[in-house]
C-alpha cells in the first residue's frame, strides 16, 4: 500500500482556540508545535505544511517552573555592532508576553522556510479577546480547561 500524499488543494484547515491561562509555556507550546506540524493528522508528511491555524488567548497568564523567571535570559542581535540584547523571562512575560509563547512554539519547529509558513498560522494574544470569531475555532484537542488544571 503506497503512502499517501496530500496535494495541497486537498489540505482541509482548521482553526484552534487554546487558553494559556494557568499553563506551563513548555508543555503548552510543544502541543501548540505539533498543531502547526498537522502531527495530529493521518495526512501528516514532514516535507509539507498539513497543520492547522492556532490562536492562544491569555498569553500574559502562562506559567514558567522553577526559577526561570529571574533566571532565563531572551537573547537576540540586532544586526549592529553592540547590538546584543537581554531581557529576563520576567520583563519579557511583563511586557511583551505574545513573544514568549511565539519564540517557544518557533523553537520547538523546523528551522528552514517550511517552518516560517508553519509559525505565520500562530496567533497569540495577550487578553481573551481575539479577531477570529469568524473563522470559528475550535477547542484545541488535548486542551486542558481552566477547571481540570485546578
Amino acid at each position: 500500500m503506497p503512502t499517501s500524499m496530500p496535494k495541497e488543494s486537498e489540505i482541509e484547515r482548521k482553526w484552534f482556540v487554546v487558553d494559556a491561562d494557568g499553563q506551563v509555556l513548555g508543555r503548552l507550546a510543544s502541543r501548540v508545535a505539533s498543531i502547526l506540524r498537522g502531527k495530529h493528522k493521518t495526512t501528516f508528511a514532514p516535507h509539507l505544511d498539513v497543520g492547522d491555524h492556532v490562536v492562544v488567548i491569555n498569553a500574559e497568564k502562562v506559567h514558567l517552573t522553577g526559577r526561570k523567571l529571574k533566571n532565563k535570559q531572551y537573547r537576540w542581535h540586532s544586526g549592529y555592532i553592540g547590538g546584543l540584547r537581554e531581557v529576563r523571562a520576567e520583563t519579557m512575560l511583563r511586557t511583551h508576553p505574545e513573544r514568549v509563547i511565539e519564540w517557544a512554539v518557533q523553537g520547538m519547529l523546523p528551522k528552514n522556510r517550511l517552518g516560517r509558513a508553519m509559525a505565520r498560522k500562530l496567533k497569540v494574544y495577550r487578553g481573551a479577546a481575539h479577531p477570529h470569531r469568524a473563522q470559528q475555532p475550535t477547542l484545541m484537542p488535548g486542551a486542558r480547561t481552566k477547571s481540570e488544571a485546578s
